[in-house]
């Protein structure tokens, strides 16, 4: 393994930061919950969980946590993705690839318009406050 400088140190350190500070949920109101079981992880839930925090880095959110969960129980839908947005329905997205996710990101999290082809699990309209 090559050795590193002071320079590509700090940049590392920076950048691993970063992405520590998007798994944090203090003063955080939305949260993207990727299903990393071994069925979501064999359909490219790693790639989805990168996507996301490309996205939301870029789009330089900062109230939004990113974390990872076991089976979501939807394994012929994976990569599977619940998102949690305030004054929205809880809702899970499933076929969700790193395009799929920069979609959630703009509308769903940012302009707060749910993305209908996507969606494989949510509440009942009359069960939602």
């Amino acid at each position: 393994m090559a050795k590193l400088t002071l320079e590509e140190l700090k940049k590392l350190r920076e950048e691993k930061r970063k992405e520590l500070n998007n798994r944090r949920t203090e003063g955080k109101d939305v949260q993207v919950i990727v299903g990393m079981g071994t069925c979501g992880i064999a359909a490219g839930a790693k790639d989805t969980f990168d996507a996301f925090l490309k996205e939301i880095d870029q789009s330089g959110l900062t109230n939004v946590t990113i974390r990872q969960t076991g089976c979501m129980g939807l394994c012929h839908s994976e990569p599977t993705v619940e998102v949690i947005v305030p004054d929205m329905p809880s809702v899970v997205y499933g076929n969700v690839n790193p395009d799929v996710a920069q979609r959630i990101v703009r509308k769903h999290i940012v302009g707060k318009i749910m993305i209908n082809d996507h969606i494989f699990d949510k509440p009942a309209a009359d069960i939602i406050k």
